[in-house]
Parts: structure tokens; sequence; C-alpha cells
């Protein structure tokens, strides 16, 4: 298999190894997985022919992979544990006339605690 980068360094400045680019895309491929992003090969997206469309996709996918990664980093969970978690809260909000109504269900204790190393990732609770 052949893996290709553009990268001549990563954000922080370090240089861009093969095992990083190696990993980051194993990384992409389990967040295809994930039913919420739909990441394909080029060549198989329909309205993805054009090389802006093609990048500007891609660049997508590499910010869901990021944003995952972070919210990995912060939580101590997979990101899959993390949306099924958070995927069992439910709020609404219904405008009758002047009044915005808001019901939710309570934060589940685990989904709380995962916002809280997101938020404070230094505290110990």
């Amino acid at each position: 298999m052949v893996y290709v980068t553009n990268l001549t360094a990563c954000p922080g400045g370090s240089p861009v190894t093969p095992e990083l680019v190696i990993s980051s895309y194993g990384r992409l491929f389990e967040i295809e997985e994930l039913p919420h992003v739909q990441a394909r090969p080029a060549g198989q997206a329909r309205h993805h022919r054009k090389p802006d469309s093609i990048e500007a996709h891609l660049a997508i996918v590499f910010a869901a992979l990021s944003v995952s990664r972070w919210i990995e980093a912060r939580t101590g969970r997979s990101i899959r544990k993390f949306v099924r978690t958070a995927r069992r809260y439910r709020t609404i909000q219904v405008q009758a006339g002047q009044h915005t109504l808001i019901a939710e269900d309570p934060l589940p204790a685990d989904l709380r605690q995962a916002l809280d190393h997101i938020r404070h990732p230094n505290d110990t609770h």
C-alpha cells in the first residue's frame, strides 16, 4: 500500500514521519466507519469529481479525525463510545407564541463526566 501526504511539518512544527502518516490513515479508516461520516474514495463520490470538491471533502474528513482524536485525548474514551453515550441525551425546544419551551432528558452521569473532561482536562474529579 502507498500513502501520500502533502504535509511538510506537523502543526506543532515536528517533522512528518512515515509512522505518523500511516497511523493517520489508519485512524481515517476508523472515522469512515462511523455512521455519521461519509468519506469515500473520490472516484466513488458522485458529487466530488472536481479537485476543489475532493479537497474540501477530505478537509472535512480530516477535521472530523482531528476533533475525534481531541475528544479521545480529553475523555480517555474511544470516539465510538463517546458518540454512543452522547446519543442517549435528548433535548427539544418548542416555540409557543412568545415563549420557548425546553424539554430535556437529564444528562447521564457518564456523559457529564466526559464533558467535564473536555471542558477541564486537568481537573481530577
